[in-house]
Formats: C-alpha cells, structure tokens, sequence
C-alpha cells in the first residue's frame, strides 16, 4: 500500500475514475439547491439527484465527485467513537442509466489493488454481498489476486427506501490486522460487515436495478427497471486513516493540525486523559463543519441550519472550557482548517475574512449566554434540594444541554458539587424526541426517482431564440407528449407537452416564471395557449399547452410570446439585479442572494444578513435604485467563458452551476451579473421602484419584496388615498399635516394616561392605607391578602412598593380583576423562607393561568377572575403546609 496523504488520495480516486470516462463534478455547496427534503447537503449522490430522477439528462452519463456533506443525527456520539463526524467528504463514481456490475467491480479492484493506484494488498480486502446476488459475487471473485474466501454473505446487504429505485449493494472491508482487533475469534461479531474494529468498511456499491412497487413485500418479485444506475461513496476519513495507520479518523492529517493548536490554546496534551481526547475530537470535528457552513452562507440562528451551526458553535465552546480554555477560540483555527483543506477547497482561505467574524461574533454572544446557563443551573440546583430532592430532573438537565449548549456531563458535574444526581434517563428521553423530530422534520433521502421515460427519450431537437425575438412565424412541432406518453397528435380540449423546433417562450429558471402566449396555425387559426415552459431533461424547451385546436407532429404553426407578461417580468427582473447591487452598496460585501421570485406584478429577493435591515438603509436602497432607473442605463449582455467573464467583474449568484459558456447582463456600469433570464433594454422603463416589505425568512437570511412601474405607482395612490382618509378623520385640510395631528394626540394620550396613572396610584395609596390593617399570622408568619379590582400589575406593584417601605408583614398578595382579565401579585420580605415565585405558582392555578418571578417578587395572570377569591383563600392554606 502506497503512503498518500488526504489530499493525494483524493485527487488520485478522481483522477482514477477520470481516466474511465467519468467527468469530475467540482463539490457543490453544503445548502441543498432546489430540494426541500434536505437541510444539509448529506451525501455525494445528493447533489446529483437530479440525473437520477431524470428531470436532468447529464452531459456525460458518467459521473464522480468529491462531496463536502453534513450530517447531524448522531452529533452526541462524535468525540466518542472513532470514526463519527458532522463534516465529512464522500468520494463517489456514478453511472446514470451507462455501465453497470461488470464494469465498476473491476474498477474498484483495480483503484484499490494496482500498482499504480492505492496499490493495497488483494489478502487484506473483503467484500460483502447480498446473498441473491451471485452475479457480484463471482465478478469479484474474477478479479486477478481476490481470494476466493474473502467473500460474505449479507442479507442487509439490499438498498430499498420502500418505494421506487432499490437494489442489492456490495460493501468492501479493509482488515486492518490483529492490533486493531478488538473482539475474540469466536465473537459473533468478528467477521467483515460486524461491529468490530478489525474490518473496517471504506466502500459501498449500490446497484439500482429494481423498481420497488407500491404493496410489494418481496424484493425478489420487484421489476427491473430500464434505466440501471451506479451509487457509490466512500468516505475519505476513514480512507485516510487506512492510508496512514492511525487509529482513529481523528489521528490523521485531516484533523491533527486542528488539535495540535487546540493543545497550543488549552496547554493540555491529546493521547493522554481518554475524556479530555473526546473535546479535542469534537471541537476539530465542529470547527471544520461550522468553517463551510459560514463559507457556503449559513449563518448561526434559532431555527434549521443556523441552529445546527449555532450548536455545532456552542459545543465546541463548552469542550473548549472542559480543557482549561476560557477566553473565545475557534477562530484561530478557521486559518487551520483552510490550510489543510486548500488543495481542494481553496475558498476556505479566500472567505476566511468573512467566516471569522461571524464565529467571533457568536463566540462572544455565547459568553453572555453561557453566564445566563450557569445562573440557572445554580437556580435549578437550589430549587432541587430547597424541595428535599436528591436528582434534578433530566428535563432541565436537556433544557440547559439544548438552549445553553450545556454538555450532561458539566450539569452531572455541577450537580455533584452540590451533592445531586442527575436523571440521566430522563435526559436520554428528551433527547431522544428531540432526534425523532429533527429526523422527521429532515425528511428522506432520495438518492434516486424513477426517471420519466417519456421525457427521458425525448431526443428531438428544439432552439430557444427569445435573447433576440418574441415570435417565431414558422416552426415544426418535433414532439407532443399526453399523459406522459409520446403520441403523433392531440385534440382540442386536451392539456398536452410539445416541443418546437424553435421556440420564443422563455422557459422557467433561475426564480424567473416562464413566458405564456399562443399556438397558432399558419392562417392564423388559435391552436392553444401555452400555460408554462420548463427545462427538459434532454435540455428542449418543454411547453405545456391547453389546446383548442388539433396539432400533430410535423404540424407547422406560429409561436407569439404574451408581450404584457414577458416585458413585466423582464422588468422585475432588472430590477432584482438592481437591487443586489444596491445592498452591496449601502450594506457592504458580504452580502449574497440566497434566492429569488421574478412575477409579473412583484419581485422577491433574498440575501444573506444578521439581523432586520432599517428604514433608513431600505430608504437608502430605494433612492440607489431610483438614480439608476432615472439615469436611463442601458442594459446590455454577452455570452463567453466563465473565466473571461470573472475578469469582467461579473457576479456569480451564490449557489448557482454554470456551464463552460454564461451569459453576463451588464447595467451601464452600475453592475454585471451572471444571468439567463431577459431584461429590460434599458433602466427608464422600470418607471419606478418602491420596496414592499423586508423580513426574515430564517436564521441569517431576509427577504425584500418589492415593485415596480405600474404597480408602484399603484402602490403609491393605495398610500395616498390611505393618508387622505386619515386626513379626512383627523379633520385636517392637507395630507402632510397628518404627522403633526397624529403626534399632537399622542401626547394627549400620553398627558391622559398619566393623569389616569396618578389617579390610580392616588386611590391604590388609599385602598393600601386600609388593607394594611388587616394583617393575618400562620405558622408565624405575617400576611395581607386583599383584592383591589381595576388596577394594573404597575398598580398593584406600588402598593407593594408602599407595603416594603411601612414593613407591615412579612407577605403581601394582591388581586384585581382589571376588565375581566384577573392578576396576582406577591412579595416576599423573606425570600430565604418563603419565594414569592413559588407562592405564586401555587396560587395562579386558581384562576387557570400561570406567573413566575424573582424570590422577592412574582405575579401571574389568568382566564378566571371568579376564581380570585379562591386564591387568596388559598395563601392560608400555603402557610399552614410549609
């Protein structure tokens, strides 16, 4: 076996599977395009699905890539195992419907054993088989230097998602020797494919041959399908520590320069305290996921990937403080993770200036946070043994793991200073939902649809011209498809897909919806109206038709674009790229579009930011892009390579997989994108843009709507005829003298509500002055309990304020039932012996609701005023239980 570094073995498998015929897809970014199942990019055939399910015919059947991916579902078990990551890279070879069994098992021999390859040793690898599959069987055995008995059966071995494309699958083993065996002989688990680990699995081969039928039970009696694919993936991890003899994925170049500087920072050594190794290993596992996460633009937040990198963050953080490291840290390694990953990943190092600031900014908001998580550990502890208990419940011990990034291990810690147990198996339950959700909410992976055959053999030819025309006088139907099957005709009344020979209608991409417009005869005879346009997967223009008239193939008939439509959307569309470069302006760089709608009437547009954006910067926004609208630019576009096209400055849409040739749109100078949709010819017929709204659609992401020409001024008029209602109201005589009426009422309101504010203090210091003569002594222990209806909490706290000041008891409860809405109020002036937070919660059930507050002072609110006698009577009792 060869000595190879990570980055050698990475780029001799792609160079391998290159030399066959395979092209390389360049690793595509963390967050899914266009696929909702997945959260995170989760495996190399992910990014390819597309090719599989057949809405894409790939240029080259053949396929191999290397593939950063994310998985979180065990994330609690990294650090503990040897080979668990978030972040890993998966190596892969595909055959999309091209060559099967009798291909890829030789070449997986031959990568794996040839002197020219990896070159490892034919007597250490075995390969499992699903029993059935005797054919995979004997090609291995085929192999020149395969012994014969390395061979096992394995019934698991068989893909199936439970409908759909499934297939038995062949899994290869590396024996790693008797140093790394960790069962005896005679363990049912010592073999190839056991959990042992000894033999270690570094590669998996799915043959997709079987349609899994909805009701079928039996795989044996699944159909074929027509098209077989080849899956595999093998993960480079666990290759690496193969190639470099190292116990663990963690022991090899991909991760010891990230803990040899975690010990620089800690002072503590790695290979020396099994429990201080698992924070070393997670914290280099979580800095390299969290380090491409940012790179790809997520951003830490509360929900989906934010909360997954937010996670990722805190964990790291927290086994950062177990080994002695107090201060923030992570960011000193991004520069590390660039510099191992830069022979592949070199924007690791280019976007290091963007990703530190965003791990440094969450680093400190954990510090603040970190503090709040030990405060309420300390107060969970003390509620525990105030309350004789010797455990504290697994439900705060999750709270504190899943809000505050609180490993079970620091509460058990803290738990025991203080002489309890935690309940580990409580714990265990609710982290157990936890992952049931995140699982479901996840979705399913599928690696493979069964490809539409209609489209899929849709092999005619078909040419868009609408970059220069918006009618075609003359062209050929080459196809007609009706209810998924390919026919010579179609009749009127019927919704049917054809194919031009050449075509104006733009077909749906990149956010922007498709064109509509007419079929018509020769003689000018309505043949249809064309309803949507899409993108085949043999790349013909694919019309969905409703038709009025008889066509055929061979049928020549005229092609008119919806001129209203399409010069709207052209517009909108000029008015996102507008907008792009205005929040790069105003805003700064490091904002990316993470997505957009271009309609006939609105445009949206999403981006990457922390935080909502000011009136005043979308004031500023509006105003750029009114300048450029005024300044009458023109738009331009040329078509070239893509390297020609960077050096013109152009901006490529984050995300986004461009082809050897790109179209780049250019706004006078005021911007130049990458971009296949149409346009405006030039700014001045925007007329006008005006800005809807901004929102957040999820953690670091926000969303402009906007408008423009006609239904801005729409928008315009709807706003004036708004103000001159309320001018009518307010009865002033022009519009621009509503702010003045409107803040001149205000501050009557504010005049009155303090008056009213006094009054009710007045008349509280005077119920006060009687109530306090009521005082009441249980288990000596001093109370007043008087209900003063029509008073706020503020009102209620100032007669407790008024009750501190006098030292009149020891407690004090108070109730109102302000306009049908009841409220309690308690305070302690013995706090040690008596919470008023827990006071109150016994007593909130009274009148069906619930409160809270400090030990001094709480107050809660419910749905029952009749009920507010009850819960005075009830602080008697209270007492009397202590």
């Amino acid at each position: 076996m060869k000595k190879l570094d990570s980055a050698q073995i990475r780029r001799m498998f792609l160079d391998f599977f290159q030399s066959k015929g395979h092209k390389i897809e360049p690793s595509q970014s963390l967050i899914p395009k266009d696929d909702p199942s997945l959260l995170w990019i989760n495996s190399g055939v992910a990014t390819l699905k597309k090719y599989f399910d057949g809405s894409v015919v790939p240029e080259n059947p053949r396929i191999t890539n290397a593939q950063k991916s994310i998985r979180t579902n065990d994330i609690e078990n990294v650090g503990h195992t040897a080979r668990h990551h978030t972040f890993f890279e998966m190596l892969g070879n595909f055959s999309v419907g091209d060559y099967f069994k009798k291909e890829v098992i030789p070449w997986a021999w031959e990568l794996l054993t040839s002197p020219d390859w990896f070159a490892i040793e034919p007597e250490k690898l075995y390969i499992t088989y699903y029993p059935r599959d005797t054919e995979t069987k004997a090609l291995w055995e085929a192999q020149p230097g395969f012994l014969p008995n390395h061979t096992v059966a394995e019934e698991s071995n068989f893909w199936d998602i439970g409908e759909g494309p499934s297939g038995p699958d062949t899994e290869i083993f590396f024996d790693r020797g008797p140093k790394f065996q960790d069962l005896p002989d005679d363990d049912p688990e010592m073999y190839p494919g056991g959990e042992n680990e000894r033999y270690l699995e570094i590669w998996n081969i799915v043959f997709s041959q079987f349609n899994h039928l909805p009701g079928m039970t039996d795989n044996s009696q699944y159909p074929e399908l027509p098209h077989k694919n080849i899956d595999t993936g093998m993960g480079l991890e666990r290759v690496v520590s193969i190639f470099e003899n190292a116990p663990t994925n963690f022991e090899t170049d991909l991760f010891l320069p990230i803990i040899h500087k975690v010990e620089s920072l800690s002072g503590q050594k790695y290979g020396q305290d099994k429990t201080l190794d698992v924070s070393f290993k997670v914290i280099a596992d979580h800095v390299r996921a969290v380090t491409f996460a940012i790179s790809d633009g997520a951003l830490p937040g509360n929900s989906g990937r934010g909360y997954v990198i937010r996670r990722l963050l805190r964990r790291a953080v927290m086994h950062g403080r177990k080994l002695g490291i107090e201060k923030p840290f992570l960011t000193q390694l991004v520069p590390i993770v660039g510099q191992i990953m830069s022979s592949y990943y070199p924007e690791i190092l280019a976007n290091q200036h963007q990703i530190i600031p965003v791990i440094k900014a969450e680093e400190d908001r954990f510090d603040q946070t970190l503090t709040a998580g030990l405060a309420l550990l300390d107060q969970d502890i003390q509620e525990s043994k105030d309350k004789h208990e010797t455990e504290l419940s697994g439900a705060k011990a999750f709270k504190l793991f899943d809000t505050y990034g609180f490993p079970l291990e620091l509460t058990e810690e803290q738990a025991a200073d203080a002489g309890l147990k935690v309940d580990r198996k409580g714990f265990e339950t609710e982290m157990k939902a936890q992952q049931d959700r995140a699982r479901k909410a996840q979705g399913k992976l599928r690696t493979f649809g069964v490809q539409d055959a209609a489209l899929m053999n849709l092999k005619v030819p078909s040419e868009y011209v609408g970059w220069s025309q918006t009618s075609v006088d003359d062209t050929e139907i080459n196809a007609i498809i009706v209810d998924d099957k390919q026919v010579d005709q179609a009749r009127a009344g019927q919704q049917a897909v054809l194919v031009f020979a050449k075509t104006p209608f733009y077909a749906e991409m990149g956010g922007q919806v498709a064109d509509h417009g007419t079929v018509k005869s020769l003689d000018g005879q309505l043949l249809g109206q064309v309803l949507d346009v899409q993108n085949g997967p043999n790349k013909q223009h694919i019309h969905t038709v409703k038709l009025s008239g008889d066509v055929k193939v061979g049928q020549q008939v005229a092609l008119a674009v919806d001129m209203a439509r399409h010069l709207a959307v052209s517009k909108n569309h000029t008015a996102t790229h507008l907008l792009d470069q205005a929040l790069r302006n105003v805003i700064g760089g490091n904002i990316h579009q993470a997505g957009s709608l271009v309609e006939t009437d609105y445009l949206r547009f999403d981006f990457t930011h922390q935080g909502a954006v000011s009136q005043e910067i979308l004031d500023q926004i509006e105003d750029q892009v009114n300048q450029q609208i005024a300044l009458a630019l023109p738009i331009t576009w040329i078509e070239t390579d893509i390297e020609s096209a960077k050096k013109l400055g152009a901006v490529a849409v984050f995300g986004e997989k461009y082809g050897e040739k790109v179209r780049v749109v250019s706004i006078g100078d005021y911007n130049k994108e990458f971009d296949g949709g149409t346009h405006a010819s030039n700014t001045s017929e925007l007329g006008l843009f005006k800005i809807v709204s901004e929102s957040g659609t999820g953690a670091g992401t926000r969303r402009i709507e906007a408008v423009t020409g006609q239904a801005a001024f729409r928008l315009f008029k709807q706003h004036e005829d708004e103000l001159k209602k309320t001018a009518a109201i307010l009865e002033t005589q022009k519009i621009t003298d509503v702010p003045e009426k409107v803040a001149g009422l205000i501050q009557e309101l504010k005049d009155s509500k303090k008056a009213l504010e006094a009054l009710s203090a007045k008349a509280a210091n005077q119920a006060a002055e009687k109530l306090f003569d009521s005082s009441q002594t249980v288990n000596g222990i001093s109370y007043v309990a008087a209900q003063i209806d029509g008073q706020t909490a503020d009102g209620l706290r100032l007669i407790v304020d008024d009750w501190r000041a006098k030292q009149v008891s020891d407690l004090i409860i108070l109730a109102s039932n302000n306009a049908g809405s009841p409220i309690l109020v308690a305070a302690s002036r013995i706090p040690k012996q008596i919470k008023a937070g827990d006071l109150i919660k016994n007593l909130a059930v009274k009148i069906q609701g619930g409160g809270g507050g400090r030990p001094d002072l709480a107050q809660a609110g419910g749905k029952n005023p009749a009920g507010i006698k009850d819960a005075l009577s009830a602080v008697k009792q209270y007492l009397q239980n202590l």
